[in-house]
């Protein structure tokens, strides 16, 4: 025990936000005079003494970390190992030790490969550690793995001629995969369906489209594949890893797309598919919202005004509604390594550029992790759909009433202004902001990376961001700061984190659901409409009066952006996975 000196003796929420604290108790007058709860105040004992147990026990997790970046970087030949970030921004290999394939290999692994610990599920694109470790690496896997690897590196340094090669290396994995598809022996190989991930996850990184389509179709080709593979996947730990990974991808496309998943719920949520029973729920609801989503549309665009409608109009909102409790009932279920917390409280800054700021006015909270952290978004984003469908159909139901008079508008839209505020309070957390802030939080993740330090700015947090940012930012109840604020970090996640696709989306000028809703008045003689086509363009902004009349068609098609996504090469490979073909077993 090491003796610290005088301590404050003020509440933890004047300390943070560093003003004289009255200390009166049990909650002070300052917290009672900005009408915030006041945290309580400190044992003295613990601040003038520390523990210098937990500072061992860092100091020895920190060596071991290092000796897993030099192992990690046996991926990249000719390099010498070395651990990562030596100007504290990114986390990437020190390149005075390593040459250039050992660099772009470590920076990969250091910011989007995330390792699990003390044997729960919590790790993104683990299975590529295994694959990369085979005694012989898959060609078409590896050429994938380094087209992502480059593409990433020449990103967050700017550098257009390792775009370029990563660009080719892009064209060779391509015509590797498709020869790999048309293989009978490798078409059902885990490197194959995670290659296929890979060229997903290259799109997002390089992409210069806007829209889903450059990502599209490499998701719907792993979900075939992983159809066609059947439930002998589950059998292996990689299988279940890939099983897994395919499912979130295929959820955030559902949502994103307003397209029904291929599979039931049930056929995604099984027994063997199961790392982690509060996840597995969690993405179960997602699954569940994309299918109400859907069906709505289905609804919208076949129905009759008549009686039997508003009565099918009235059994979606309850369904979303059920749905929506479920989520609650998640949210207040989940064990203590899933809960998140508040640290600190932001002060309004007068005359702010929001696009700029890091923290948003507000709640700062932090979560277990970036796993978590990213769960939580899914379910936050899931009851924001939910919300804008009850919203939705009651305009339906109710037109030509104004739907803001409608009972269920207030509840929705309260609940769309909660979400929104919790996803932005999530955000400082996510990209980084508490790694040189560790006097308000610091405290051990139950996953690390592969290679690297784990307290840095990380691209995949960035990656896990751009849905929820993008969401958000198209709502009809943010605020015009918090729009600024969504597509300014947007920015940031696209220039410093090297994920482009992020850039794309700050161009989105859509708003739901009042856009969904005026063109909901055209639907019954229209076709049904095709939300993945709708993203891909540039849309008007709406008017600020909202109006249940139709929209013309013509706001929703002004400037389609030019250039054709790239997809895999053989229409024959990805067509062997036809809606009826029968079930690998």
């Amino acid at each position: 025990m090491v003796y610290q000196g005088k301590p404050s003796r003020g509440c933890q929420m004047c300390r943070t936000r560093r003003i004289k604290c009255d200390e009166t108790k049990p909650t002070c007058k300052q917290c009672a005079k900005s009408r915030r709860q006041c945290p309580g105040y400190r044992d003295e004992f613990d601040l003038v003494f520390r523990n210098e147990t937990q500072a061992t026990e860092k100091r020895a997790q920190r060596a071991s970390k290092k000796a897993l970046a030099q192992r990690m970087t046996k991926f990249a030949p000719g390099s010498t190992p070395e651990p990562s970030s030596p100007n504290g921004e990114h986390s990437s290999a020190n390149p005075t030790f390593m040459d250039l394939d050992g660099q772009v290999t470590c920076h990969f692994l250091s910011n989007y490969v995330l390792i699990p610990r003390q044997g729960n599920g919590r790790g993104f694109l683990e299975y590529v550690v295994p694959l990369l470790r085979a005694e012989e690496v898959a060609p078409h896997f590896k050429a994938a793995f380094d087209a992502c690897a480059m593409a990433s590196f020449a990103n967050t340094r700017g550098d257009e001629l390792l775009v370029e090669r990563a660009l080719r290396i892009h064209s060779k994995a391509l015509g590797a995969i498709n020869i790999a598809l048309n293989n009978p022996d490798t078409i059902k190989q885990d490197s194959t369906l995670a290659a296929i991930l890979l060229l997903g996850l290259f799109e997002n990184i390089t992409t210069r489209n806007l829209g889903m389509l450059a990502w599209g179709p490499h998701i719907r080709a792993a979900i075939q594949l992983v159809r066609k593979r059947g439930r002998k996947q589950l059998r292996t730990k990689i299988g279940v890893s890939l099983f897994i990974a395919v499912r979130t991808q295929m959820i955030v496309h559902t949502l994103s797309t307003a397209k029904p998943p291929l599979m039931q719920a049930e056929w995604w949520i099984n027994s063997d598919a199961v790392r982690d029973t509060y996840a597995s729920q969690c993405q179960r609801l997602g699954i569940r919202t994309g299918e109400i989503r859907a069906e709505v549309n289905r609804l919208m665009s076949q129905l009759p005004r008549n009686m039997e409608s508003v009565e099918a109009m009235k059994d979606m909102i309850r369904q979303a509604r059920e749905v929506d409790f479920e989520c609650v009932r998640w949210a207040e279920t989940v064990p203590d390594d899933f809960r998140y917390r508040t640290i600190l409280w932001q002060d309004e800054i007068p005359d702010a550029d929001y696009s700029q700021l890091e923290v948003f006015p507000g709640r700062v909270d932090a979560y277990p992790d970036l796993w978590v952290a990213s769960l939580w978004g899914m379910m936050r984003v899931s009851r924001i759909i939910l919300a804008s469908i009850v919203i939705r159909c009651a305009a339906w139901v109710c037109s030509p009433v104004d739907y803001r008079t409608a009972p269920e508008y207030a509840t929705a839209r309260r609940i769309c202004v909660e979400n929104i505020t919790d996803i932005i309070a999530s955000v400082p957390y996510q990209l980084g902001w508490f790694s040189t802030r560790k006097h308000l939080f610091q405290q051990d993740s139950l996953s690390g990376f592969a290679c690297g330090e784990d307290d840095t700015y990380k691209s995949l947090s960035g990656y896990f961001l751009t849905w929820p940012l993008a969401c958000i930012q198209g709502q009809d109840y943010v605020t015009e700061d918090q729009r600024t604020w969504a597509r300014g970090r947007l920015t940031y996640i696209g220039k410093h984190l090297g994920v482009s696709y992020a850039i794309m989306l700050t161009q989105l000028q859509y708003r739901t659901p009042s856009m969904l809703i005026r063109m909901d008045g055209t639907m019954s003689n229209s076709p049904s409409v095709n939300v993945e086509k709708l993203l891909s363009m540039k849309v008007a902004k709406p008017s600020e009066g909202l109006s249940t009349m139709p929209m013309p068609s013509q706001l929703f098609r002004q400037q389609t952006f030019q250039g054709q996504p790239t997809v895999l090469l053989t229409q024959h490979a990805i067509s062997t996975y036809d809606d009826t073909s029968p079930e690998g077993d």
